[in-house]
């Protein structure tokens, strides 16, 4: 499952471009499918995910628009590749 969840995030993110975000929570449908009770439980595991990616480098975590800290962030965030600046 988790790399079925990292895979969502990495094609989502990479479908939306380099200046755009993502939901945490259209991985989990992309995975769960619409019910909530399908991508309700994904969320944490999406989350867990995105903190690996964003430790690798792979994807950033931002919160208002700003990179957070991976290991320190709370409340709504989004998911999107990192800039090549």
């Amino acid at each position: 499952m988790t790399e079925r969840l990292t895979q969502a995030i990495l094609s989502l993110a990479a479908a939306r471009g380099p200046d755009r975000t993502i939901c945490p929570s259209d991985a989990a449908r992309a995975v769960g499918g619409d019910h909530p009770d399908g991508w309700g439980p994904l969320m944490q595991p999406i989350r867990r995910a995105a903190v690996r990616l964003a430790k690798e480098g792979r994807i950033v975590i931002t919160r208002k628009g700003k990179a957070v800290d991976p290991d320190d962030f709370r409340g709504v965030y989004r998911l999107g590749l990192p800039r090549e600046d």
